[in-house]
């Protein structure tokens, strides 16, 4: 009699001992799936087709913005994450900073000014600007 309920007491720790542990290879395998880190898709997989990502990136990386600005991390000027976040994406919010583009400023973002950049055409200023603000998060 003391053999048997030693064996069921063994039985019973190893059964309680399996069910802690996981409970076996299927338990493990969806621990493992659910676990997996999501990969994050980056900016150009987001937006490799989108025109207005396109026709504006191809022009600020054609310019001078560049030397003072990142998409994420600031440099002599806000990156393009920052602006992003602080304007809506509309119309009118694309006209002012196309305008502060062309014409330079200084106080929004510090005191160092930005330059201004007569050169440039009020509609490649906007379509850089479509470019920044679509990179908001």
């Amino acid at each position: 009699m003391k053999i048997n309920n030693l064996f069921t007491v063994g039985m019973i720790a190893l059964a309680g001992l399996t069910f802690a542990c996981g409970g076996g290879e299927k338990a493990a395998e969806s621990t493992s799936v659910a676990s997996a880190p999501a990969k994050e898709m980056s900016l150009e997989e987001k937006y490799q087709n989108d025109p207005i990502y396109i026709k504006g990136l191809e022009k600020v990386k054609a310019s001078d913005c560049t030397s003072c600005h990142m998409v994420e991390r600031k440099i002599v000027g806000p990156s393009y994450a920052e602006v992003a976040a602080k304007y809506e994406n509309t119309e009118a919010n694309v006209t002012l900073l196309a305008t502060k583009v062309i014409q330079g400023g200084v106080g929004v973002w510090g005191e160092v000014p930005m330059p201004a950049h007569p050169g440039l055409s009020e509609d490649d200023a906007k379509d850089m600007v479509r470019y920044v603000l679509l990179l908001k998060k």
